[in-house]
């Protein structure tokens, strides 16, 4: 498997932000982790990638132990966070370039890797521009291209199209939906059509508690669909 959650659990004080969790993601899949704004998704998330570590419980991904003061275990994960955080005042090459030493990427193929990735990502004629002229859209991309660059195994997407426009947000599906072989995608949203569109299954929390987890056929197939599974779930309105 590549992303194991072993009764993750995150405290605040006295606030359980999230409260034992425990789920396997296996390889090839697009993973929806969804729920309601405050359900706990980012906190695990963060300490899925060990920028946080967790009250109790453990996290493995790709076998290794989540250890937020190993380089090890990162190798493997490429992450978008729900902020994406850029250097906006970098062109997007540059930039890239900047993402690849830190990634140590070797010299001797890092040119031909940055172009790839460029590539793949649809970044050929913004390259050369500053990221801070770029639209929300584009600068999702080029988060997308960092998270890719170093081809990790697991890619872990936090609201990735979160305040994007309905063209914008088709775009950055496609690309998701085309960097899934063979790699594990977990795909974090309170934006049900696009968890629909896009994921092969479904981690919903509420509440820091796993409330469901199944297929996306299974959850689409609920009385009411999607949404009336969401909305019992977690009763709140979806």
């Amino acid at each position: 498997m590549s992303i194991e959650a072993k009764n993750l659990c995150k405290k605040y004080g006295k606030q359980l932000a999230v409260n034992a969790l425990n789920f396997t993601v296996e390889t090839g899949q697009i993973v929806g982790f969804l729920g309601p704004n405050g359900a706990g998704k980012s906190t695990t998330i963060k300490m899925l990638v060990g920028l946080i570590k967790p009250s109790s419980g453990e996290a493995f991904l790709a076998g290794k132990a989540v250890d937020s003061e190993s380089w090890e275990f990162k190798k493997n994960i490429g992450y978008l966070a729900e902020d994406n955080p850029l250097y906006t005042d970098m062109y997007v090459k540059e930039f890239l370039e900047f993402i690849a030493d830190i990634q140590k990427i070797p010299q001797e193929i890092q040119s031909k890797r940055i172009q790839e990735v460029i590539e793949l990502t649809g970044l050929i004629k913004e390259q050369h521009k500053k990221i801070n002229t770029l639209s929300k859209g584009y600068q999702q991309r080029v988060g997308i291209a960092q998270a890719i660059l170093h081809n990790p195994s697991i890619l872990i997407l936090d609201e990735p199209t979160s305040g994007l426009d309905p063209n914008q947000m088709e775009d950055i599906r496609s690309l998701i939906q085309s960097l899934k072989t063979g790699r594990t995608i977990l795909f974090s949203s309170h934006i049900l059509s696009e968890v629909e569109a896009i994921c092969d299954r479904l981690l919903l929390i509420n509440h820091g508690k796993l409330e469901a987890d199944c297929s996306m056929e299974e959850a689409k197939g609920f009385p009411g669909g999607l949404s009336q599974f969401f909305q019992e779930k977690t009763k709140a309105k979806a």
